[in-house]
């Protein structure tokens, strides 16, 4: 059965998240966007934990169903779908190690309530879990890992976001070269690794190092309406053993969604006090340095990857599954009407097209466009093929800073 699964969010239990990050709400996004199964993200905060045990009930799959009684009768018949729920959580581990503070997030998926449990009373133990949805531990990432596998061997973790340059396994700022630097010989236990919202499968593709793992991707969404805006494709059968053996193997992992990188907010170089973005090659002609303030420039993904990758761009591996980079219809549909994107306007026209089409993600990569074109969006039509197409103009995004995306035709427009 091919699905799309978004496996990292956060709950409103986490900093700057939105109230609105309950399971009722992600149930209700997640038909709305065309998910089928959706992490639950935080299971280490005691009271979203206590949350998800009242609101959900096992689907003897490993996965979890939202109680019927929470159902609500809001959406779109034509978006109408199973949700399925993944007991899932990201840690943030500061700690020294080789000389050097290192800070990285990484992702646990695991099977059951009960296995979470034993895991969040091991992490309990050496920091406070109930001050923030990702908890900060000062914790070795390979002891995290330790952790994880003792407790519950059917949990898996994976370095998230692996390229953001303060909080991630390979970040410019505290992260490191190579994966057995950081989890020693635990490393054949790493599986995987988040590509970020500003690196996408053709840049990792340049490291023969990841030839052998999966490239994932996700969302990282604060808010409901963020939810797949990077997410994962499979094949196979609906049950946690089967998305992580998929993960494991690469049999039944059929692709991923993903931002354009460019616009993902550390793509380039820059320092955003001054609103200075560089290009790899800039950056070294500046050496290092902003040109305004002559502080050091945040070194962004695509910079990071050219430092460690020994191929040239645009290598493919064999049989390396495609991915989709694709605009979020919101924002297409903003660009379409020359308004804000959180604009009332972009809300109803985004519901009544959802009512006429189906979920977001099979307009924006399946229907085909003369089918939206009769359904009088003939601008929508137009804009999304050229989103097909990658027909877009980009100011990649740097130091925090998104990039932003227009539509070559609409723009010209």
């Amino acid at each position: 059965m091919r699905f799309i699964a978004d496996l990292h969010i956060h709950s409103k239990y986490s900093r700057a998240t939105s109230k609105d990050m309950s399971p009722e709400n992600l149930w209700r996004w997640a038909q709305l966007k065309g998910i089928s199964i959706i992490g639950t993200g935080d299971f280490t905060h005691p009271k979203w934990f206590k949350e998800l045990n009242e609101k959900l009930q096992s689907a003897d799959n490993g996965l979890f169903m939202l109680r019927s009684d929470l159902m609500t009768n809001d959406i779109p018949d034509l978006c109408k779908a199973e949700v399925f729920f993944i007991l899932t959580a990201e840690i943030s581990c500061i700690y020294s190690k080789n000389g050097k503070t290192r800070k990285i997030h990484s992702l646990i998926f695991t099977p059951n309530f009960a296995d979470a449990a034993k895991i969040n009373i091991a992490l309990s133990k050496i920091g406070n879990l109930n001050t923030d949805g990702r908890p900060i531990l000062g914790l070795d990432a390979k002891e995290l890992l330790k952790i994880v596998l003792n407790e519950s061997p059917d949990s898996m973790l994976i370095p998230a976001h692996a390229w953001t340059p303060h909080f991630s396994i390979f970040g410019a700022a505290s992260g490191f070269d190579y994966f057995e630097e950081c989890f020693e010989e635990l490393t054949p236990h790493i599986y995987a690794i988040e590509t970020g919202l500003s690196s996408d499968p053709l840049m990792n593709w340049r490291l023969s190092a990841l030839d052998k793992i999966t490239l994932i991707s996700n969302s990282d969404a604060h808010s409901p309406k963020k939810i797949g805006r990077e997410a994962n494709i499979f094949d196979i059968e609906i049950s946690y053993k089967s998305i992580t053996d998929a993960i494991k193997t690469k049999n039944g992992f059929i692709g991923t969604i993903e931002f354009f990188p460019e616009e993902g907010k550390y793509h380039y170089d820059g320092h955003r006090a001054c609103g200075i973005s560089m290009s790899p090659k800039e950056t070294i002609k500046n050496n290092y340095l902003c040109p305004v303030c002559g502080k050091e420039v945040t070194i962004g993904v695509m910079h990071r990857i050219e430092r460690l990758a020994d191929r040239e761009e645009g290598f493919r591996p064999k049989d390396a599954p495609p991915f989709y980079s694709i605009i979020p219809l919101p924002e297409i549909i903003a660009d379409v009407l020359k308004i804000g994107v959180n604009s009332k306007k972009v809300d109803k026209d985004y519901q009544d097209i959802l009512n006429k089409l189906g979920s977001e993600f099979k307009i924006l990569m399946d229907i085909p466009i003369k089918d939206i074109e009769q359904a009088n969006y003939s601008l929508l039509a137009e804009a999304i093929s050229q989103m097909r197409k990658g027909d877009v103009y980009i100011a990649p995004g740097y130091d925090g800073e998104y990039g932003k995306i227009k539509l070559k035709r609409t723009e010209d427009k």
